[in-house]
C-alpha cells in the first residue's frame, strides 16, 4: 500500500518498493516500520544483458521510480534473476511451465542473482550489492515434481522453487553467503545498507 505521508526527518520513513509478498515478510523480520509501494517499470532485459546486470539494473530502476513519487524516503528495491548454464529463467505463469522448469534444472545447479538498492531520498545516493545463491535441486521423477506443483502452487517464482515452504524438499543444497537472498530479499547485505544511512536496529539507551 502506497501512503502519501510525507518523509520527513530526522528519521525518513522506510519504503519498500515490491508487491511482493515474500520480500514484505522478509522485511518483517527487521522490526523497522516501512511502508509499500509498488513500482511501475518495464522488468524485460536488455539485448545483450548478463544476469547480474539485468537484477541490479532493475533493482535500481524499481527503488529510484518510488523515490521520485516519495521524496525523502529510504526506498528498497531489490530484483531476482535466476539462471540455467548462462541462459535466464523467469517466473513459470502456469502449471504446464513450472513442470517443464522442474524437469529442466532437477539434479543440476541453477544460479539465483539477487540485486538489492537502497535509495536516500534525502541526497539522491544510492547503495547497490548483488547476492548469488547456488541451488541444486534433487534428481526427483515427475510424479512428485507434479504433486510439489499442485500443493504449493509457485507460480511466481523464478524457477519455480518456492524455498520459504514445501519446495525445500526439492532442494539438495544451497550455497550463499546470506540465505535469505533466494527467498528475494538479501536482509545480511540490507542491514549493512541501512546502517551506512543511520538506522538504528536496537535501542541501547539506558
Amino acid at each position: 500500500m502506497t501512503t502519501s505521508l510525507p518523509c520527513t526527518p530526522p528519521q525518513p520513513r522506510l519504503i519498500l518498493a515490491s508487491s511482493s509478498a515474500y520480500r514484505k515478510e522478509l522485511l518483517s523480520r527487521l522490526q523497522l516500520p516501512f511502508d509499500v509501494a509498488v513500482p511501475d517499470i518495464d522488468e524485460t532485459p536488455l539485448a545483450g544483458e548478463g544476469p547480474a546486470a539485468t537484477a541490479l539494473r532493475l533493482a535500481r530502476e524499481k527503488a529510484a521510480a518510488v523515490a521520485a513519487r516519495l521524496p525523502g524516503c529510504l526506498v528498497i528495491g531489490s530484483d531476482q534473476v535466476a539462471t540455467l548454464d548462462g541462459a535466464q529463467i523467469g517466473k513459470p505463469g502456469d502449471h504446464a511451465r513450472a513442470l517443464a522448469q522442474l524437469q529442466q534444472m532437477r539434479g543440476r545447479t541453477v544460479v539465483f542473482h539477487t540485486a538489492l538498492c537502497l535509495w536516500d531520498g534525502r541526497d539522491g545516493s544510492h547503495q547497490l550489492a548483488e547476492v548469488r545463491a547456488h541451488v541444486t535441486f534433487r534428481d526427483l521423477p515427475d510424479a512428485e515434481l507434479d504433486a510439489y506443483l499442485r500443493i504449493e502452487q509457485p507460480y511466481d517464482c523464478a524457477g519455480s522453487a518456492k524455498n520459504e515452504g514445501l519446495g525445500i524438499a526439492i532442494l539438495e543444497r544451497i550455497e550463499s553467503d546470506d540465505p535469505t537472498a533466494l527467498t528475494g530479499l538479501p536482509l545480511i547485505a540490507l542491514t549493512g545498507m541501512l546502517r551506512n544511512t543511520g538506522v538504528a536496529f536496537f535501542n541501547t539507551a539506558s
